[in-house]
């Protein structure tokens, strides 16, 4: 029996919703749950109605990406967790290679490269991640921005339970914030090079529209925990 693998889908507002819920239900891989977290919205709901025989459709009031993430995993039943933004894109066999990749590695957590992808779905950048030939490299990556697209990441259920949730007072940088703890609690982080997921750039991304204050937030989050990071890269033996 292959493991059960939840995919959570925080949606606000969002007209690609659809692809993205269509891309999960297209994975060659089985079972999967997917779990779709509407986040107060109110547009484009109409494009979830299709799919309801095929998700777990909750809502909740708009609270952002991390509460909404927070709730979705709540209910999760599966043993290992993805998550997808709601104008990103699951490839084929994006559950099938991580899930192999994982348990090969027996890993609390992964993540993976990933492509550019426009408002019509065509590739403007193959394999955007960036890739450290050590660990020490990636570590030292976090001091200057986040290496890690949280759309590629897979996580054991169970991590939960060992770094608790994403912080719900950081409406942008939840993630950086998440990957801090898992790496400062010494679990591992492993990189799967295959592009995996198609991440679409576009004007209406929060990336783009709120660029000011996640720069800010960027730089009170890296400054609460750089100390201990430094720390951590001294004792593995780095500068």
């Amino acid at each position: 029996m292959k493991p059960l693998v939840t995919v959570v889908i925080p949606f606000y507002n969002d007209p690609y919703v659809d692809q993205a819920i269509q891309s999960v239900l297209d994975q060659s891989y089985a079972p999967l749950e997917i779990i779709v977290v509407d986040d107060g919205s109110s547009q484009y709901t109409e494009r979830l109605i299709p799919y309801y025989p095929y998700i777990h459709y909750l809502g909740t009031s708009n609270g952002g990406t991390a509460s909404a993430l927070n709730h979705g995993i709540k209910h999760a039943s599966g043993k290992y967790v993805a998550w997808l933004s709601s104008d990103d894109l699951f490839y084929p066999d994006k559950i099938e290679r991580q899930v192999q990749f994982m348990v090969q590695k027996n890993a609390l957590i992964s993540y993976t490269n990933f492509n550019y992808i426009d408002d019509q779905n065509r590739i403007t950048q193959h394999h955007a991640s960036l890739v450290f030939a050590h660990l020490l490299e990636f570590y030292y990556c976090f001091f200057r921005g986040n290496p890690v697209n949280g759309c590629t990441v897979m996580m054991r259920r169970d991590l939960f339970n060992r770094i608790g949730m994403f912080n719900t007072s950081l409406p942008y940088t939840h993630d950086l914030d998440f990957w801090y703890r898992v790496i400062l609690s010494g679990i591992p982080f492993p990189y799967l090079d295959e592009s995996l997921v198609g991440y679409r750039w576009h004007n209406a991304m929060g990336t783009v529209k709120h660029r000011t204050a996640i720069d800010k937030e960027f730089v009170q989050t890296q400054a609460r925990m750089r100390d201990s990071l430094t720390r951590l890269i001294l004792n593995m033996g780095g500068h």
